[in-house]
């Protein structure tokens, strides 16, 4: 039977390979983000689209009435927002303190606030049991990710899922966080990533190559897959070994 997929940052990278992954599976997806014009070029078959700020109260509440309208209920919510802030305005002032509270307040809102806010008005939608909240996180919040903020963002996301897990196990529903490490083909770096810095990345893995967002969209995968059932409460890294998992 298809499920009801609901996913932000749909449009790119990591969660747009999820979305084609549920998608091949012929489940119901909406797709979430920031850009319209993003997200209608996504080209998922049968996708839903839904342009939000999901920092904003005021437009999640719009994409609850959405979802409450066009889906009903939620199968498994996939929170693939967030990044380091590359797409985000520049701090208005060059003192260093406003610089250190910009970056931290921006990373803070687009990864943390955003999995919150979107979480907490469709968590009485999501289907019991059987229900999948999957959040994706970081290798930067094992590891640091050269400013802190954007480590410290990622890391956020671990203790609300561990309560969350808590709170919705008694319904059936699992919450997991899939942590990435180095993955290409995504927003994540900008334009291009400097050669030297890939190349680094590229030798702390075991198995020497890049993650690609279809490997993470696997794991993803399967955790919303009945072989997970019994899997909550966990942090998967994904990562071809450049960080130990612990």
């Amino acid at each position: 039977m298809a499920r009801n997929i609901v996913i932000s940052g749909g449009g790119t990278g990591i969660g747009l390979a999820a979305a084609q992954a549920f998608a091949a599976d012929g489940d119901r997806v909406l797709l979430l983000g920031r850009r319209a014009e993003v997200l209608e070029k996504a080209g998922v078959p049968g996708a839903l689209t839904y342009a939000a700020d999901l920092s904003d109260p005021r437009e999640v509440r719009g994409v609850a009435a959405f979802v409450a309208r066009e889906l009903g209920t939620v199968d498994v919510l996939v929170h693939g927002a967030g990044g380091a802030g590359q797409l985000e305005p520049q701090a208005e002032s060059d003192d260093p303190l406003d610089v250190v509270a910009h970056r931290w307040t921006v990373n803070f809102r687009i990864n943390v606030l955003t999995a919150a806010l979107l979480t907490e008005a469709l968590k009485d939608r999501l289907a019991e049991p059987g229900g999948r909240v999957l959040f994706i996180s970081s290798v930067a919040a094992y590891r640091g990710s050269g400013t802190g903020a954007y480590g410290a963002a990622k890391a956020g996301l671990h203790p609300y899922a561990h309560d969350l897990a808590r709170e919705l196990g008694p319904r059936g529903i699992t919450v997991n966080v899939v942590a990435p490490g180095y993955i290409e083909d995504t927003e994540f770096f900008g334009a291009a990533i400097d050669p030297a810095r890939r190349e680094r990345l590229v030798a702390e893995t075991a198995n020497g190559r890049a993650g690609t967002p279809g490997d993470v969209a696997g794991t993803l995968h399967w955790l919303a897959s009945p072989g997970a059932a019994h899997v909550t409460s966990q942090i998967v890294q994904v990562n071809g070994g450049a960080e130990r998992g612990r």
